[in-house]
């Protein structure tokens, strides 16, 4: 008999074969920032409206050509994203151009586009995955993020639609302030829906891609995260299994296929190295305009590819990104809990401007994490979340609020209704907030200068 494989494990395999060949394996390309919703914790959403955007988005032909590139380059994953990627009116032909080149291509949406048309032409041409977006279990909380009213029926219906067809469905939410007491309900839903096993949430917020801050005023606060942490067993158990993997201690999880280079996690860190995860190895991002970039957040650097073609901003351009050192020494590169963490050069630069600090975020539920799954952290240079040492007014200088930070997470977990009143305080506070501008939170631009490959702007 031949012994059966899972697709994950020979996923997982490959990449990790394929990194010291350095093929562009997993693309992700954006189609459109224009979206359907208007997401009060989005990194990337514009108007759906806007007719700047429009105007800058690649051609129909310009994908074409991209996706000639690609295949003849060596990819194999594809994913197209968005905003939305169903507010061009040429997605499902761009989408069945790439379909007919034989990649096996992710495709992320909110649903709330989906039609009788699309979802007939998905099942026509079954892509490899579907995942969609669910914004809460309720009508009410879905459109308290959203701020459309209506998009939570238009949502399940385009759910509907794909389910009745037998398309490779998931759903998935981002646990924020304003739904995180309806993660619970939201896989539920998601059962009914889809199936089981069908749901996944994710808690890590970034600042937008343009520098705005709006989306850190849903970021749960770090006790709160890992609190929904803790009542998934399986998820637990994951964490563990990452941590002992940083260490050494164990196989590589299975690594990302939709296109994602943060699945790729390097044993050990990056080293001296400044990146540590797929990007620029086998991964990249290519955003609406042409830009090509490490990854969908890495906004700092990008070579345009209407000026020059795919292989040479492959071949050159983002190895030389690959290939760079840190510039001095610092807590993240020595760090043993990386994969529990959200830091990466790409968010630090979008949080701070500073792709080599870190996001003390970020470092706080990686601690907590460990913290309560009873890890002692590896020693890792000066860091503020550690035990203090005696011997540096920094490290350790924020531990106190780690142990309080654990204290709160053992009070959520013992009081099933604090989740839902803290979503209520936070939505009280927002209401607060600067009335919206082109149906998004007005956003808050930092001081600091917006970088590209060209220098500040």
């Amino acid at each position: 008999m031949i012994p059966q494989r899972s697709y994950t494990d020979f996923s997982s395999q490959l990449h990790r074969r394929l990194m010291p060949e350095r093929p562009p394996a997993s693309g992700t390309i954006e189609v459109t920032r224009r979206c359907s919703l208007a997401c009060r914790h989005c990194y990337n959403n514009l108007p759906m409206g806007d007719a700047g955007a429009r105007d800058r988005e690649l051609s129909t032909a310009e994908h074409f050509r991209l996706i000639d590139d690609l295949v003849e380059d060596g990819c194999l994953w594809l994913l197209y994203t968005g905003g939305e990627i169903f507010a061009r009116a040429d997605s499902l032909e761009i989408y069945t151009y790439a379909w007919k080149k034989g990649l096996l291509i992710t495709l992320f949406t909110n649903a709330t586009l989906i039609s009788e048309r699309i979802a007939d032409h998905l099942a026509r041409h079954r892509p490899f995955a579907v995942e969609v977006t669910l914004y809460g279990a309720t009508r009410e909380t879905y459109e308290r993020l959203t701020d459309v009213p209506g998009s939570y029926d238009r949502c399940i219906r385009g759910v509907k639609l794909l389910a009745e067809r037998g398309l490779p469905i998931s759903i998935k939410t981002v646990a924020v302030s304003l739904n995180w007491h309806e993660i619970s309900e939201m896989e539920r839903l998601a059962e009914e829906l889809v199936g089981p096993g069908s749901f996944k949430f994710d808690g890590l917020i970034n600042a937008r891609v343009d520098c705005g801050e709006s989306p850190l005023a849903v970021r749960l606060k770090p006790h709160e995260l890992v609190s929904l942490d803790l009542g998934d067993p399986e998820r637990e158990s994951e964490f563990r299994r990452l941590i002992d993997y940083q260490r050494g201690l164990a196989p590589a999880p299975p690594t990302s296929s939709g296109g994602c280079a943060c699945g790729s996690q390097l044993a050990g860190g990056a080293g001296e190295s400044l990146y540590a995860c797929g990007a620029g190895l086998t991964a990249f991002a290519v955003d609406p305009y042409g830009g090509l970039s490490m990854c969908v957040l890495s906004e700092s650097e990008k070579y345009d590819l209407r000026d020059g073609s795919f292989r040479d901003g492959w071949t050159h351009f983002l190895k030389a990104i690959r290939d760079r050192k840190r510039s001095r020494p610092g807590k993240c590169a020595a760090c043993g809990l990386k994969s529990l963490c959200g830091t990466c050069p790409a968010t630090s630069q979008l949080e701070h401007g500073d792709p080599e600090s870190g996001v003390p975020y970020f470092c706080h539920v990686a601690h907590l994490r460990a913290h309560v799954l009873g890890v002692e952290p590896p020693a890792h240079g000066e860091c503020e979340f550690c035990r203090p040492n005696g011997v540096s007014e920094f490290h350790g200088s924020r531990y106190g609020e780690l142990l309080e930070s654990a204290r709160m997470v053992e009070e959520t977990r013992v009081d099933p209704e604090w989740p839902r009143r803290s979503a209520e305080v936070a939505a009280a506070r927002l209401r607060h907030q600067p009335a919206r501008t082109d149906g998004l939170i007005q956003i808050q631009v930092s001081s600091r200068p917006k970088m590209t490959a060209a220098g500040a702007v």
